[in-house]
């Protein structure tokens, strides 16, 4: 299953590589970006909607967002291959709550190459390359450590 995720992350992240190779951020390396750039000047939302699964998280385009259970303590551990195939959710400043997004869950992490990623209830926030419009669910459930996260931030499995 793993590997079929990082054939398929490599297959897009070739797609991709023009998109993803800088978020606009501050201090972003690039290494960390996602699939539709952020500029500076746009901000970073953490929002609800209702999916199959129930409500989740979502950006404010309506991206699903993602939680890794390999994190612990609200660190990342996703890095170099795994960050090509899993992007962070980067902000230079404190993202937003929008919707039924629990405020006081929301914060964010420094990043070793320097980005900021948004955390939420201590979950680094994710997207998934496999994922391509607002709505898809692709990355949930694989190889057993991929999740979309809840409004309470619990991740829905």
């Amino acid at each position: 299953m793993r590997i079929r995720a990082l054939a398929l992350a490599s297959v897009l992240s070739l797609s991709l590589l023009g998109v993803t190779s800088c978020s606009g951020g501050d201090g972003d390396s690039g290494t960390s970006g996602t699939k539709k750039p952020l500029s500076s000047q746009q901000p970073v939302s953490v929002q609800t909607v209702e999916s199959e699964l129930g409500k989740i998280l979502v950006d404010q385009s309506g991206r699903t967002l993602y939680g890794f259970t390999r994190d612990k303590d609200g660190a990342s551990s996703c890095s170099a291959d795994c960050i090509a195939a899993w992007p962070a959710l980067t902000s230079p400043s404190d993202a937003q709550a929008a919707g039924e997004t629990d405020k006081s869950l929301l914060t964010r992490i420094k990043r070793t190459e320097g980005a900021f990623q948004v955390t939420y209830k201590e979950w680094p926030l994710y997207y998934y390359v496999g994922d391509a419009v607002a709505g898809d669910l692709n990355g949930q459930g694989i190889d057993g450590e991929w999740f979309v996260v809840a409004p309470d931030g619990s991740l829905v499995k």
